[in-house]
């Protein structure tokens, strides 16, 4: 089998951008593509790209992990599709990847909907179905009313399927945000401009993706020393680098600098837009179950699973919107709105665990209680100015500049490269097969929701 060219390699590594793939595995990725452009790299950039790519499944011919390589896609309508096509005579066949699309979802339901004289929207069986006379009228006479009624039921169907396909593709895309920032969005032509700029971007979004552990402590930090080596290239040549890709995904003062003000505010327009779109999220959460914000331990009733999600999200957002914000000269914005984190929410068992560790709440855990709800500030409907975020802090002696309540959130320090452990449900084990046993066999069962612990980093 030929070796794959220089063009396909980059191209995968740019695929990697939407897929939850280890970051030994990028690293080696990285390797090759270093290898097939003939490129030198200097003493710390390869030892950094080798301790990491000394892990990597790539190198195995049998390699193997039980961690899925995707985020999880919500289930399609293309079944409900293939059934309108059969019920529904100016409904065509559709290729499959229509059920992925509500654009097109929403068009096969109204072309149905006008075959038996419904309107978008009409789901009500008692008062939107046609009568006897009704049917006459609009020409459906011949139709059973039986066989009137089966498509009235399914044409509901299909809406409600809709609504929640549109739900779960946006939960998707909020998860994936929320980890990586804008990577997944970046087009291959500006990702692909240079190759440094690339590797570096593929690196650290792996990094993102890295799923949470089981801890009372940390979550393992995104900058590691093989994301140093690789900006560090960057640095080297910032004549050569797409410095507005990396900004898409790596936000410091020093990436955005580079950046002209054109560009920073296309991305400010659109990080404000998502901060709008998460607060959403977070507010559907909040009214159907209020959750204990003096705490942020999880009750019955709340979704914790669309909370911690849109909580990510929305720091992520936020953190960026203030980077943005400061580089562009306007944050004197943030006198006026200053927006406060949103933390995760913590199972009572993880409580209870740092408490019997020695540690208790996050102080952020209390100043947030203390400020407007996110979406309430966004609306205008409450007040949240910097000064009143600055006294919250006061009140918890929790310092608003190093915590990146009322200022960009500090550039990191690099952590020393560990490698990706298997995961089931947030606890690691050892061996793959073993993961993929006891993830069968429903051992760890809820500590998926326990895994989500406070991160405010």
């Amino acid at each position: 089998m030929p070796s794959p060219t220089f063009e396909q390699l980059l191209r995968e590594l740019h695929a990697s951008l939407t897929l939850r793939k280890r970051p030994e595995d990028v690293a080696r990725l990285i390797q090759d593509l270093y290898a097939a452009r003939g490129t030198d790299l200097d003493t710390a950039t390869e030892a950094a790209l080798a301790k990491a790519a000394e892990h990597s499944l790539r190198n195995l011919w049998h390699g193997y992990t039980s961690m899925r390589e995707e985020f999880a896609r919500p289930v399609g309508a293309q079944r409900q599709l293939a059934r309108a096509a059969d019920l529904f005579t100016k409904v065509p066949s559709l290729p499959d990847d229509a059920g992925d699309d509500p654009a097109q979802i929403e068009v096969v339901i109204r072309r149905a909907g006008a075959e038996i004289g419904r309107s978008y929207g009409e789901n009500d069986f008692g008062m939107d179905r046609l009568n006897r006379s009704e049917r006459t009228e609009a020409g459906l006479g011949k139709i059973p009313k039986r066989q009137y009624n089966k498509r009235f039921r399914l044409l509901r169907r299909m809406e409600a399927k809709l609504a929640r396909l549109i739900h779960e593709q946006r939960r998707r895309e909020v998860a994936i945000t929320g980890k990586g920032a804008l990577a997944h969005v970046l087009p291959y032509e500006l990702f692909a401009t240079d190759l440094d700029t690339a590797a570096f971007i593929a690196y650290i979004t792996a990094r993102g993706y890295m799923r949470s552990v089981f801890t009372n402590g940390r979550q393992r930090q995104v900058y590691d020393e093989v994301a140093a080596a690789l900006f560090q290239r960057l640095k080297n040549l910032p004549e050569q680098t797409c410095w507005y890709a990396v900004a898409h995904v790596h936000p410091t003062a020093e990436v955005l600098a580079q950046v002209s003000d054109q560009d920073l505010t296309q991305l400010l327009v659109r990080w404000n837009g998502f901060l709008r779109q998460v607060a959403g999220l977070l507010e559907d959460a909040w009214n159907r179950h209020p959750l204990e914000r003096d705490t942020m331990i999880v009750r019955r009733g709340n979704d914790s699973s669309t909370w911690n999600q849109a909580a990510q999200a929305w720091n992520t957002a936020r953190a960026h919107w203030f980077a943005l914000l400061t580089e562009l000269g306007q944050d004197e914005i943030l006198d006026r709105i200053c927006p406060g984190k949103v933390p995760r929410l913590m199972a009572a068992d993880v409580a209870y665990w740092h408490r019997m560790s020695g540690g208790g709440l996050h102080p952020d855990t209390y100043v947030w209680a203390d400020l407007p709800l996110p979406w309430e500030v966004l609306r205008g409907e409450k007040e949240c100015p910097r000064s009143l975020v600055e006294a919250a802090c006061a009140r918890h002696r929790v310092d608003p500049i190093a915590g990146a309540w009322t200022a960009p959130r500090p550039m990191a320090e690099a952590v020393v490269f560990r490698r990706t452990p298997e995961l089931v449900h947030g606890v690691a084990v050892a061996d793959p097969l073993m993961a993929s046993a006891l993830r069968s066999a429903g051992v760890f069962s809820g500590k998926g929701k326990r895994a989500a612990a406070q991160e405010w980093t």
